[in-house]
This record gives structure tokens, C-alpha cells and sequence, in this order.
């Protein structure tokens, strides 16, 4: 059987109990204990002002540009010499995650998620089935690469999740639930149904799987389709949401409709294409 979780964790919700099929059904938002949420702050401007409008997006990421650093172009900041320097940011993880999410890139977000969630990975390249293996010493390695893992990346994690919590509490246009909705239903791809760590299977249609700490899903599950002939079928508790596409509608990120999600244990549909 995979890793579960760790005993404690930085929010206020019990990391056993966020990693369970009974969290799902009744979920409620996790809050960060070390620091208060500052999104509406930081997108209180963001109605219309004399001579400028800017949207929500947009002030958040002038924000995390002026705070970090780091701009949407990748360039980094400059230096006294006027040269840009390279910053770690949350664009190039969502954007490393997007193209392999086995990779550096996906090992400091499932990292992000195993510091603040409790929840431990079960995938990384392979599958980690406990501590002490070369699994869990590889993706621990990957995890804290001073490549990715600077310039306070998990902070900048922190507020993206608050800001795509934010964004979702209070609505978006074409919004694929309404506003008073507790969960999302999303769709995953997949070849091979014996890979997964399997907790109980009710019946030929309806699983419980133990999914990665970080994993993608997809609004539409005609492009959910495209990973496989196999589709699970989720609803998602939306504070489990890390980010989807639509909270940066400028940025051109690949895979359109994606949604990366905190994992654990969920009951899901069983189907074919």
C-alpha cells in the first residue's frame, strides 16, 4: 500500500483527515496556521479606478512580481550589474508540471503539498511505497533543488492557493458550478487500471484510489480521454484546488482545462471511452 501522511501538518485541518474518503463528502477549507490569508488584500484594488482597470490576475501577479521578483516573461529580476538574474517562481513550476510533472518542477510542488497538507506523494517517477527506498530518496532529492527550491517558493505556493481559493469563492465568469457548489466534477485519463493503489472497490464501476499528494485532473473529459481510454470520474472538494487555468487567463499555459488538485483517498466512477 502507498504512503498516506504525515502526523501533523500547517493547516488546520488533521492531515489524516484531509487525505480520507469521508473529507471528501464533507469537506472544510483548510486555513494556514503560520500566517493569515492576505489575498483579499492583495486584490483589493481590483474593481474598476479612474484612467486603469485591472483585473484580480492582474494585480496578483504584479504583486508576486514586485514581492519575488519574478515576472510572467521568466526573465527574473535585474541585478546592480543589469543583469536579469533566474528566480524560482510558481509560473516555471506550473509550467515544468505541465510538461512532466516527474520531474524538479513536480517535486517541489508535491513537496509544497507534503510541507502544508501532510499528504505524502506516492508517485514520483515511480511509485513510493515507503521511506526507505530509492524512490523517496530520489524524489527527496529533486524536492530540494536549490534550482527550484528558493527565493521562498513555498510562500509564493501559499498565496497562489489562497489567490485560487479567493478566485473561487467568489465566482468567475463561465464558472462550471455554481457559486454555492462544495465540489467540482473533473476527470482524469488513464491506460492501465492495476497501477493504482486501490483502497476498495465497491463494484466494476466505483473504486477508491489512493491518488498522488498533487495530481491533474480535467474539466472536460473529452480531453481527459486523451491520456487513455480508461476515465475516472471525481467530484473534488474545492478546497483541494490548487490552481486551474482560468485564475491567469493571460498566461499561455499548456493543457487547457486542467486542474491540479490535492490528492488522497477518493471514491471515483470506473468507465471507458
Amino acid at each position: 500500500m502507498a504512503l498516506r501522511a504525515h502526523r501533523t501538518n500547517l493547516v488546520n485541518v488533521p492531515a489524516a483527515t484531509l487525505c480520507s474518503e469521508a473529507y471528501n463528502d464533507e469537506p472544510a477549507a483548510p486555513a494556514h496556521r503560520r500566517h493569515p490569508q492576505r489575498t483579499c488584500g492583495i486584490v483589493r484594488g481590483a474593481g474598476p479606478k479612474p484612467r486603469m482597470r485591472l483585473t484580480a490576475s492582474e494585480i496578483f501577479q504584479r504583486y508576486m512580481a514586485e514581492l519575488f521578483g519574478v515576472n510572467p516573461d521568466f526573465s527574473g529580476a535585474e541585478g546592480p550589474d543589469g543583469k536579469r538574474r533566474f528566480r524560482a517562481s510558481y509560473l516555471r513550476l506550473l509550467k515544468g508540471w505541465m510538461f512532466d510533472s516527474n520531474r524538479a518542477e513536480g517535486a517541489v510542488l508535491k513537496g509544497w503539498v507534503e510541507s502544508r497538507f501532510g499528504l505524502l506523494p506516492t508517485f514520483h517517477g515511480e511509485p513510493i511505497r515507503r521511506f526507505a527506498s530509492d524512490a523517496w530518496a530520489a524524489y527527496g532529492e529533486q524536492k530540494q533543488s536549490t534550482r527550484f527550491h528558493n527565493n521562498n517558493i513555498h510562500l509564493q505556493l501559499d498565496l497562489l492557493y489562497e489567490f485560487c481559493q479567493w478566485t473561487i469563492r467568489r465566482g468567475w465568469p463561465d464558472a462550471p458550478m455554481p457559486n454555492w457548489a462544495s465540489h467540482i466534477r473533473l476527470y482524469r485519463g488513464f491506460k492501465v487500471f492495476r497501477k493504482h493503489h486501490i483502497v476498495a472497490r465497491p463494484d466494476k464501476r466505483t473504486a477508491v484510489l489512493r491518488l498522488n499528494n498533487l495530481c491533474s485532473f480535467s474539466i472536460d473529459r473529452d480531453i481527459a480521454g486523451q491520456f487513455g481510454d480508461h476515465i475516472l470520474d471525481a467530484w473534488v472538494p474545492l478546497p483541494k484546488v490548487v490552481f486551474f487555468r482560468d485564475i491567469l487567463p493571460r498566461y499561455p499555459f499548456q493543457g487547457e482545462g486542467e486542474y491540479l488538485v490535492v490528492g488522497g483517498d477518493y471514491r471515483v466512477g470506473v468507465s471507458l471511452l
